[in-house]
């Protein structure tokens, strides 16, 4: 994953530029490495191609330089993803990534992996979120009134969907362990 990861990069920093709010299409090709004893693209790789392709939506809007010369650096607090169909070693695929919008503390972003069909029209195999969250190299999270206001508004309407602040909610661990409820107790 590392050369992968470096390999994009380097296309990235070349790549078309795009606006904030547009959708970033990252190709990729399965790899043997990508793939579990079932012969498929294994869960886990999926979510490591959902960071690279994040890391070329940061580089291809712009947002990447900006965060570095302020020593910024995304975490992920939470994500989920939905399968459809199974990728193989080989096939092409197309990761579309979208910032979603804000809450209080944190980013949504929105990747789905689509191939073309029998017919060529686009199909979606596996959808995924994440709730982001950026964190300061001096210490602290970067808030989102700061975060806005280096990399420019939001455009108007944008919103995260009612589901997936519910979802988040859901998912999001307490402060500490000793509040957390255990399921084996």
């Amino acid at each position: 994953m590392l050369m992968r990861t470096l390999f994009h990069g380097w296309l990235s920093k070349r790549g078309p530029r795009v606006g904030s709010y547009d959708v970033v299409r990252t190709r990729f090709v399965t790899l043997p490495t990508d793939q579990d004893i079932l012969r498929h693209m294994n869960n886990g790789v999926y979510l490591s191609i959902m960071d690279i392709a994040r890391l070329d939506l940061l580089h291809r809007t712009g947002i990447w330089p900006i965060f570095t010369a302020r020593g910024w650096y995304p975490v992920v607090v939470s994500e989920t993803i939905s399968f459809r169909k199974s990728l193989t070693v080989g096939q092409r695929f197309t990761v579309e990534s979208r910032i979603l919008g804000f809450d209080e503390k944190a980013v949504y972003v929105e990747q789905r992996f689509v191939r073309p069909d029998a017919d060529g029209n686009p199909e979606i195999l596996a959808l995924g979120f994440i709730r982001g969250r950026f964190l300061k190299r001096s210490g602290g999270v970067v808030g989102i009134e700061e975060l806005l206001a280096a990399v420019g508004p939001a455009p108007a309407g944008l919103t995260v969907p009612t589901w997936l602040l519910e979802w988040s909610a859901d998912v999001a661990l307490p402060a500490t362990r000793a509040t957390a409820p255990s399921l084996w107790e």
